[in-house]
């Protein structure tokens, strides 16, 4: 899933002390939507923790600071929400009074999710990721602060070049300009390049040189232009009342970076869930559709590989450098 599962257990474990302590798993009561039972395991949480004697630097009540997504805060984001697709998803999604949220669930699952190729590339050298992700934690046990809980990989986030640079697929990734931090553990296991300092009229990062073995092998400069002749970009799916259902859609647009037009779009949905039990202490975007692939790790990276073919490999190994068909 999204986490790891050493991070799910610490969020569970202080989450669940809280909860627990103050015996705040509220009865769970089946007239009632995920929002409302949500609202209601917050307030319950954060009455808990104003009761709770916390150490300094203590996290475990934070998920109390976050807020909602804003699509609209970043350049990226306002761009990628003005995308204009083949396939938008109507504006009635097809709910009927009186749907479970399972129902409303598996309808637009049936009705919206999927992939839509409209053109394949061959020989693609590299690629542009048009939105960085930011690291999330808590976020996966929040209705409402991520944008989009289907395909949010924190690798993503972190390490978004270790995701497709590699001998057999791409040669470079590249991506708008993003402040990086680790460990001094961490950065030695990785090139001195990779935190540099960008020039100051530098536009974009280009990561590159991995030999899919030592991560210390991959690299990164700067540059005041792309490279890239095809991105890709991500967005939520906003509509009125489905997270209040406890649903999230999101979709992934691959484009010609020089023409706008798109490619392909991979839409997916999530559907989050609170144990009866436990309340928030097991609340998370647990099912999604369409089911990622087994083969790769995040939820698109596979369909990104699908629809922009790698030079080298055995998917792009026809026609010649970044040849449409």
């Amino acid at each position: 899933m999204m986490t790891t599962h050493w991070t799910r257990g610490l969020l569970v474990l202080g989450l669940g002390g809280l909860l627990i302590a103050g015996c705040a798993a509220s009865v769970f009561k089946k007239d009632e939507t995920p929002g409302q039972r949500f609202d209601r395991e917050m307030k319950v949480f954060a009455e808990n923790c104003g009761k709770a004697k916390l150490k300094p630097n203590d996290t475990a009540c934070d998920i109390l600071k976050l807020k909602p997504a804003d699509p609209m805060a970043t350049e990226e984001g306002r761009f990628a929400h003005s995308i204009k697709i083949p396939n938008p998803v109507p504006e009635d999604s097809g709910y009927k009074p009186g749907m479970t949220p399972e129902e409303y669930f598996n309808h637009l699952c049936k009705t919206e999710a999927g992939e839509f190729i409209y053109k394949t590339v061959e020989n693609v050298e590299g690629l542009y990721m048009m939105r960085p992700r930011k690291e999330a934690t808590y976020e996966y046990n929040h209705l409402y602060a991520p944008e989009d809980p289907y395909g949010h990989w924190n690798e993503e986030a972190t390490e978004p070049a270790m995701l497709f640079v590699k001998p057999s697929w791409y040669s470079f990734l590249e991506t708008p300009l993003m402040s990086r931090t680790a460990p001094d553990w961490k950065r030695k296991l990785m090139h001195p390049s990779i935190f540099s300092a960008p020039d100051t009229n530098a536009k974009y990062a280009r990561y590159f040189g991995y030999d899919g073995q030592d991560r210390r092998t991959m690299q990164k400069v700067y540059d005041v232009a792309l490279k890239a002749r095809y991105g890709y970009a991500w967005r939520g799916i906003t509509r009125p009342d489905d997270r209040e259902f406890g649903i999230s859609g999101s979709e992934v647009i691959i484009f010609n970076l020089q023409t706008g037009e798109v490619l392909a779009v991979h839409r997916g949905y999530a559907k989050f869930e609170i144990d009866e039990k436990f309340g928030l202490a097991s609340a998370h975007w647990l099912k999604r559709c369409p089911l990622p692939s087994q083969k790769v790790s995040p939820p698109r990276q596979e369909f990104i590989l699908k629809v922009l073919k790698p030079v080298g490999s055995a998917l792009g190994e026809k026609g010649g450098s970044d040849g449409t068909r």
